[in-house]
């Protein structure tokens, strides 16, 4: 009877001396040191991964088979160190559809690995699937093909996409608990409105008088939501299916983006995350041999901002000319001066990369503070706005009961 296959977690150190983790299906520890024996590593730990009881992975379908940005760059890191050790591109690819957690890059890479087998070249296989690997992945994988340095692109790959998966991460954090309590907010008002509220009218009709006007206006309110919430949910969710399919369109980009860009408090924010996310990628294709065309071409349909990739379009345009690299971008205030003069002085030393790598380090850092200086802003304005919108509910509920006396007599 065949043993069952367990998931085991393993940590090795590359040539750089650099700790990977990663994990990998096995019927034993000892099958995992083989394998990772074979792939020239050796393991500093193994260990069992619990899959069952409290511990067990919960997979939400529609969630749990999306291939996100963390599953590629750690796929790139793992290929990479196992192409520097000397193992075949065919049989570091086989290893990692096998070794993968998630599924459907698992199968994605099968299929690569088919591909790259019957002669195809990495990025040629890659590219047949651009719904999976993004465009600035693809071509950096063909310069280093072309260059003859696979791994130290796959390396420049991770750490690209570590850094963007950092970058969500720090303003995911920042802004989900604003966001609960909002939502809670919500909630807690529209049930005032529908639940409470109406007790309350009902027990003023029986006792009668006339009601006070910020009670009139409360009951209005609540009469008000009581017809309206249906169609609202229903509207809420009808735009959110619309907004999900044509977010990405070009004439919604056109209005949407540079509005981002001029929103009061969020506006900086965006700025900077966009800045961040154009010198990294910009950098990181720089360093690895991409043409400077073809990685303004890339970077600015990656930036994420509209307004980006028209200062990217006009660079491009400009170095086309045989003119300068930096000065377009001056022209376009979504680029403060700090980076259009770091830009010029890399591309005079040429050092450019360089320069990219140091201004995206200096935006990541001015997103994390930003997004703290937000969250300790906002953080107050909620609790006082929420404790206005419920103790005003609250004393308009209970200013006719100041009177009840009165009307009884």
């Amino acid at each position: 009877m065949a043993t069952a296959a367990k998931t085991y977690e393993y940590a090795v150190r590359d040539r750089a001396g650099k700790l990977v983790k990663g994990r990998v299906e096995a019927p034993n520890q000892a099958a995992v040191a083989n394998r990772l024996r074979e792939m020239g590593l050796a393991a500093v730990s193994i260990s069992e991964v619990s899959t069952g009881g409290l511990n067990a992975e919960i997979k939400i379908p529609g969630f749990s088979d999306k291939i996100t940005l963390k599953d590629l760059a750690i796929m790139a890191r793992q290929l990479a160190t196992m192409i520097d050790s000397g193992l075949s591109l065919l049989r570091a690819l086989a290893i990692l559809a096998d070794q993968t957690e998630s599924k459907p890059l698992a199968k994605v890479l099968g299929q690569v690995r088919n591909d790259v087998e019957v002669g195809v070249s990495f990025s040629a296989a890659l590219q047949k699937h651009t719904a999976v690997f993004p465009p600035l992945m693809i071509n950096m994988v063909k310069a280093g093909e072309v260059g003859g340095f696979l791994d130290e692109v796959l390396v420049s790959v991770a750490n690209n996409f570590e850094a963007e998966v950092k970058l969500r991460g720090k303003i995911k954090s920042a802004m989900t608990y604003p966001v609960v309590v909002f939502v809670i907010a919500i909630v807690a008002t529209i049930g005032m409105l529908l639940f409470i509220v109406p007790v309350f009218a009902g027990m003023f009709t029986n006792l009668g008088g006339e009601l006070p006007l910020p009670t009139k206006i409360l009951m209005m309110c609540a009469a008000f939501v009581k017809w309206t919430i249906i169609p609202t949910i229903i509207g809420f969710a009808v735009f959110s299916v619309w907004w999900g399919k044509h977010k990405n369109d070009r004439g919604i980009r056109e209005r949407v983006d540079p509005l981002k860009l001029k929103m009061p408090v969020f506006g900086k924010l965006f700025q900077k995350i966009a800045v961040a996310r154009f010198t990294r990628n910009f950098g990181t294709m720089i360093h690895s041999g991409v043409p400077l065309l073809q990685a303004l071409d890339i970077v600015g349909e990656t930036s994420g901002n509209l307004v980006i990739e028209r200062a990217a379009k006009a660079v491009q345009e400009s170095v086309r000319r045989g003119e300068s690299l930096a000065g377009p971008l001056s022209q376009h205030p979504v680029f403060p001066p700090m980076v259009v003069q770091m830009m010029a002085v890399g591309e005079d030393t040429g050092a450019l990369d360089t320069m990219l790598g140091k201004v995206a380090d200096f935006y990541d850092q001015e997103v994390e503070a930003t997004t703290e200086q937000l969250t300790s802003l906002i953080e107050p304005l909620m609790i006082v706005v929420i404790g206005a919108i419920i103790g005003t509910m609250v004393i308009a509920m209970y200013m006719p009961i100041f009177g009840v006396f009165d009307l009884i007599q």
